[in-house]
């Protein structure tokens, strides 16, 4: 029999159920199907590097990440970014391209209906 995963991070624990809960109220997928992501274990965890989301994302677009941006590479355009993490130089080479780095909650908050947002992993 298959051990439980709980998760211990009450700050975690808390955005999984919001995420649920705007989802089922604003009537999307989008932030279940994040709710969903963030509740695997931290080794499943999305880890995207800046290269990936510049290859994959063009001007102005909207990208979640449910897990931690890494510092490889460069971005040439601007976009927003939200992820449960960010390392320090990640965050760095984001603001000095001009880009927005932003929590998974805020952009919740900030576009409820999840208009114009990609998932990355």
């Amino acid at each position: 029999m298959a051990r439980e995963i709980k998760k211990t991070n009450p700050n975690l624990i808390a955005l999984i159920y919001n995420l649920r809960k705007q989802s089922y109220e604003e009537g999307v997928a989008i932030w279940k199907d994040v709710a969903i992501k963030l509740e695997k274990p931290a080794r499943n965890q999305a880890e995207v590097s800046l290269s990936h989301i510049n290859k994959n994302t063009v001007e102005g677009e909207t990208v979640v990440v449910p897990g931690k941006v890494l510092s490889d590479g460069k971005l040439d355009h601007k976009v927003t970014i939200a992820a449960l993490g960010f390392t320090k130089n990640a965050e760095a080479k984001i603001e000095k391209f001009g880009c927005e780095a932003l929590s998974i909650a805020e952009l919740a908050e900030a576009n409820p209906k999840g208009s114009n947002v990609k998932i990355m992993l």
